[in-house]
């Protein structure tokens, strides 16, 4: 297996996942006329994992970055609410892709936060 060095945060597969994330998002078919606000919104909260990543990996303290960490993990999660709400609503048409994009990022973000974690 070969490893490479995590030098920045775009060097961490969960950042690069969570980004292609919000490319997509930007990229579907929301209805602008009548369902605005949910769009924007779903734009504005998947932009902030990505972000949230980045500014975590440059904290120096395990704590800081902790912080970071854990609140992409809460965008995530609200993230997974306006999908489903969207899908409820008929507003995305790749709904089960982007599910399984979520789960593998929230499963990656829970790992790296448990590497930063305070060994119990």
């Amino acid at each position: 297996m070969v490893t490479t060095k995590v030098e920045t945060y775009r060097d961490l597969i969960v950042w690069q996942k969570s980004h292609e994330l919000s490319l997509e998002l930007f990229k579907s078919r929301l209805s602008k006329k009548e369902f605005d606000t949910l769009a924007t919104k779903i734009r504005d909260v998947c932009t902030t994992i990505p972000s949230n990543i980045a500014v975590g990996f440059n904290k120096r303290s395990k704590n800081a970055k902790l912080h970071y960490y854990r609140t992409a993990l809460n965008s995530l999660e609200e993230l997974e609410y306006l999908l489903l709400l969207a899908n409820d609503l008929g507003m995305l048409k790749n709904y089960e892709t982007l599910m399984e994009t979520l789960e593998s990022i929230s499963h990656m973000l829970r790992r790296l936060i448990r590497s930063n974690s305070p060994s119990s």
